[in-house]
């Protein structure tokens, strides 16, 4: 029995910079679906997720999908099609949006990777190679080496791998400076305390104040990328005994169209930790739980559009994401102090304990990338 590995990768994502838009509700919606199921499984540690390169990888799968197969990907994605678009930002020349002169770029890649010897239908490459940059790689799988068997699963590459990487780099609209970084507690989910290099500035944001349903307050800051195409949206508790998980069950569509139409500028005092991510997931049980399960069934999965040959299915669907957050975007070296700064009679939102974070493309409402924060001591990378 054939099996089809569908891989959906984020690479080198170094966060720095954005801005504010209206919402498109289908990715909306699979977005925050697929967030509450694995902060479900992911309960205790930071998280990092690229909705919007799952979702791109799946539309890829979608392609070549048929019968029950296709109609479940088009439940969980909101698409009534086999043949999806890209989003318009995605859709530039070589992928990309913006400038690296100008201190955005945000590029879409996929790759087909596929086993000598198999058979695709015409239309299916077309339609790969015409995908966000696409290209198509013929590899013997059999001959791959031990580390990338490691990469790819326990049991290897099936025939064809499907590889998607959304790769964003930008500066913040309004750089915070080394020289104000200094080492300050943050307080963890145990009541416990770390110490972070925690970045500070006086800065006009989009900022507003909420309450959820049960009637604890939480606030929530935008802060803008250059070019006002893109932002980092943070939400954390008002108080530092409401644990987070509280506020990640708000998350809801209509929760961030309330956030999208209340937040107001306004000049604070903005304290945001230095952190450094990478997250690798096995999304396979996670989708499954969404809806997705004849893809991942050797006996009903159904991917005729993509070959003729029998026996098609996904094996796994594994998911890397890799984040950073610093004062311009790049690798800071300043050193830090244990100091406090001085206090204003600005308004402050101070990231100081565990908070949630939505990476966007403010005129679709796209959501890039999105997680939380419970400890940024503890640096993946």
């Amino acid at each position: 029995m054939r099996r089809l590995l569908m891989t959906s990768l984020l690479l080198c994502l170094h966060l720095l910079e954005s801005s504010h838009g209206n919402s498109n509700p289908g990715d909306r919606e699979f977005a925050l679906r697929l967030y509450a199921s694995l902060r479900e499984t992911e309960n205790s540690s930071n998280l990092l997720v690229s909705p919007a390169s799952v979702s791109l990888g799946l539309r890829l799968l979608m392609m070549g999908a048929r019968g029950h197969t296709l109609t479940q990907l088009q439940g969980l994605l909101g698409y009534h099609t086999n043949n999806p678009q890209l989003p318009e930002f995605l859709s530039q020349p070589q992928g990309t949006m913006g400038n690296s002169s100008q201190g955005v770029e945000l590029q879409l890649s996929s790759t087909l990777l596929v086993q000598s010897g198999l058979q695709l239908r015409p239309e299916f490459t077309q339609h790969a190679l015409g995908w966000g940059n696409g290209s198509l790689l013929r590899l013997n799988f059999s001959r791959t080496n031990h580390s990338q068997g490691d990469h790819y699963g326990s049991g290897g590459p099936g025939p064809v791998a499907l590889v998607t990487a959304l790769t964003f780099r930008g500066v913040w609209q309004k750089q915070f400076l080394s020289s104000d970084t200094h080492t300050l507690p943050f307080s963890l989910s145990d009541g416990t305390h770390t110490k972070v290099p925690m970045m500070y500035q006086a800065t006009e944001v989009n900022f507003g104040q909420f309450r959820m349903s049960s009637d604890q307050r939480y606030t929530v800051l935008e802060l803008p990328y250059h070019g006002h195409a893109l932002s980092l949206m943070l939400a954390l508790p008002s108080d530092r005994k409401t644990p987070l998980w509280q506020l990640e069950a708000e998350l809801s569509p209509r929760a961030l169209e309330s956030w999208e139409s209340s937040l107001r500028r306004t000049k604070m005092d903005v304290f945001l930790p230095r952190f450094r991510f990478l997250g690798r997931l096995d999304l396979r049980l996670v989708l499954t739980s969404l809806g997705i399960s004849d893809a991942f069934d050797p006996t009903t999965a159904d991917f005729r559009g993509m070959s003729d040959e029998e026996g098609l299915y996904v094996s796994e669907v594994l998911h890397q994401a890799t984040m950073e957050v610093t004062e311009d975007g790049t690798k800071a070296a300043a050193a830090t102090a244990m100091m406090l700064l001085k206090r204003s009679r600005a308004p402050v939102f101070k990231a100081d304990r565990p908070f949630i974070f939505l990476l966007r493309h403010l005129n679709t409402g796209s959501i890039l990338f999105m997680g939380r924060v419970l400890n940024p001591a503890e640096q993946a990378l």
